[in-house]
């Protein structure tokens, strides 16, 4: 049981490093699981981070460490190491997550970290997955699996498969490929194990309905295609159907978590590089934008209002239900942007679904906007009078159906030409939705009091 992680311990810890005391650090912190030694360092200085790190004696100790660390822990924490330093961690990783370090520096120091690296089959796989973008699968997987040839006899593939447990970490399947190393099915372990050692691989391994990605399939195609088949992992192939690697469950994980938190950012009008460390100038400089646009889109409403500005003087009553119209057209928007949203981020979204789905939602947002029109229709007979009643309920059904609609529609558009939907859910939709509801309350509100 690891123990809580308190101010005292850190403390502890803290003068017990600065006391130079190896001996307790061993005991009382590199024992613990690497979650919660990683979750230990992520509290410490950069330099205390290294000394305690560096006195981990295991390397595959040391690389679960490394990448457990918070990012911007990690990032800090890699920045301070010499070349030979990283290249050393580099070959303790698997291939993808070495790449994943790599990427982050700058070119020079990528040729100077290869450089450094003794083990020149790691350089190469790393270089590798280099080559290949981040939001793809080739960018997801890892270079290290199990493989087995159709001749092999069960004797020699387990032979051969303690060759390759030294760089594979985790056992899912075995690949089985051809003499042109083309993936031709896969074999359980558990079959493996139990077949009579003199059996060959073609006898056992299974050929029909093999699920495969290529190299340039999408990362979310990857993730939609484990979840639907309920993989640990899927195996990677080239556009000859050759066997290049492997992406296992916790990469497509990973991969889930960062496309959630980058949509978040984006909807509430954040550049998706933000983060705690960054400065304030530049945070500044990154939420401008959004903020440029829903200030210009103000302007406009209050342009809108400024033309019926007549009438307002007439019937000043009006101006009591603005930010209840403005407020609905912006929420109902919202809520029908994030359900297209989800819906395209799990591929649910097909051609033939498109117009379903919009007559779906402007359904739902009549039965809501019968039912809400019907209940500030009351409200406003209380506190004005049925004519002013009706133009509010009437506007806020007209604009809930058009918020409904829109919402569903916009961010389609932004996905048929390749543009992250999630802006949807951001500064976009709330404004237009306020702009045009505006518009909408007015001209009834004009139209039916005849002014």
């Amino acid at each position: 049981m690891s123990p809580e992680l308190t101010k005292e311990f850190l403390q502890d810890i803290r003068a017990r490093i600065a006391a130079d005391d190896a001996l307790w650090l061993k005991e009382q912190v590199l024992h613990l699981h690497h979650a919660d030694i990683a979750e230990i360092l992520d509290n410490l200085t950069n330099d205390e981070a290294k000394y305690v790190y560096f006195l981990t004696e295991n390397e595959d100790l040391q690389a679960d460490i490394l990448m457990e660390l918070d990012e911007e822990v990690r990032d800090r924490f890699i920045a301070s190491l010499s070349s030979k330093e990283i290249a050393d961690q580099l070959e303790n990783l698997d291939s993808d997550d070495a790449a994943d370090i790599l990427g982050e520096l700058s070119k020079d120091q990528i040729q100077q970290v290869i450089a450094q690296m003794e083990d020149d089959n790691a350089a190469e796989d790393i270089v590798d997955l280099l080559n290949y973008d981040d939001n793809t699968a080739g960018g997801l997987m890892q270079k290290e699996f199990f493989q087995a040839h159709l001749e092999w006899s069960v004797r020699r593939t387990i032979m051969e498969l303690r060759k390759q447990a030294e760089d594979v970490e985790k056992v899912y399947n075995i690949f089985v490929v051809n003499e042109v190393e083309q993936l031709v099915g896969v074999l359980s372990l558990k079959r493996l194990i139990f077949a009579d050692t003199r059996t060959t691989i073609e006898e056992l391994y299974q050929s029909k309905n093999i699920i495969k990605v290529t190299t340039s399939d999408p990362a979310e195609e990857v993730a939609r295609i484990m979840e639907k088949y309920d993989l640990v992992s899927i195996p990677v192939v080239d556009y000859q159907n050759k066997l290049v690697g492997r992406i296992t469950l916790d990469d497509v994980v990973d991969y889930i978590k960062e496309e959630a938190d980058k949509d978040f950012k984006m909807a509430t009008g954040i550049n998706e590089n933000s983060d705690p460390s960054t400065s304030i100038f530049k945070s500044s400089l990154s939420r401008l934008p959004w903020l440029i646009i829903a200030m210009i889109g103000g302007t406009i409403g209050a342009k809108v209002i400024s033309s019926f500005e007549g009438g307002l003087s007439q019937l000043p009553a009006l101006a009591f239900f603005i930010p209840l119209i403005t407020a609905m057209g912006g929420n109902v928007g919202v809520q029908s942007s994030a359900i297209v949203v989800q819906a395209i981020a799990k591929g649910d979204i097909a051609f033939k679904s498109i117009l379903p789905r919009i007559g779906k939602e402007a359904l739902v947002g009549l039965m809501n906007g019968v039912v809400l029109s019907a209940l500030i229709f009351g409200i406003a007979v209380v506190f004005s009078n049925v004519q002013l009643a009706t133009v509010v309920s009437l506007s806020l059904l007209t604009v809930i159906v058009f918020a409904s609609t829109f919402g569903t529609i916009f961010p389609l558009i932004l996905h048929r030409y390749r543009i992250d939907p999630a802006l949807a859910i951001g500064p976009f939709v709330t404004t237009l939705n306020d702009v045009i509801g505006l518009f909408i309350y007015f001209s009834i509100g004009m139209l039916l009091f005849q002014l």
